[in-house]
């Protein structure tokens, strides 16, 4: 057997900052959004990809690759949301078999209340906290880690996505 190639202690660093301030800061955006609007950080998530989605509908395969969630995952957490009144499934008409979510008046109306706060506490917690230069960089490095990971199209088809949601004031 080979002997495993550990992590130097840059490596190491750079590998549990991002571990670590990942949980913190998705933690601390969620606490906010929860005080705020009632909404989890994940349902937050959900109702802005809808709302950026033509009619504020996707399919779910669609919506599953685009949250990067497995359809199982998704199902669940629709159930959930659609219990509370902020989404709801439809059946695709031109393919009964397949089913869309679809962004409710209700989950709109939560989702513009809730989107303003979420956005203040996404710059409170990181992007406030670093200069011009670093966000560029970070912004760089989580392009080149997502090329590799989702391939150069899918990343390009994600990129795409989150210049339109920035575009419409929902980035998250």
């Amino acid at each position: 057997m080979t002997e495993p190639h550990w992590l130097d202690e840059l490596e190491s660093r750079a590998w549990l900052g991002f571990v670590f301030t990942r949980d913190l800061i998705a933690a601390a955006v969620g606490r906010d959004s929860l005080r705020v609007s009632n909404l989890t950080y994940v349902e937050y998530t959900v109702l802005a990809r809808l709302a950026d989605a033509p009619d504020h509908r996707r399919s779910f395969a669609e919506l599953a690759s685009v949250l990067e969630w497995s359809q199982s995952r998704l199902s669940h957490q629709i159930t959930r949301m659609e219990k509370r009144g902020l989404v709801a499934r439809e059946s695709i008409p031109d393919d009964a078999r397949r089913t869309a979510a679809v962004l409710t008046s209700k989950g709109s109306d939560v989702l513009t209340t809730a989107a303003p706060a979420y956005v203040a506490s996404v710059r409170r917690h990181m992007i406030d906290v670093l200069d011009r230069d670093q966000l560029a960089a970070l912004a760089d490095i989580y392009d080149t880690l997502l090329d590799h990971h989702r391939g150069p199209n899918e990343a390009r088809v994600a990129r795409t996505e989150q210049r339109i949601e920035h575009r419409n004031g929902r980035a998250g």
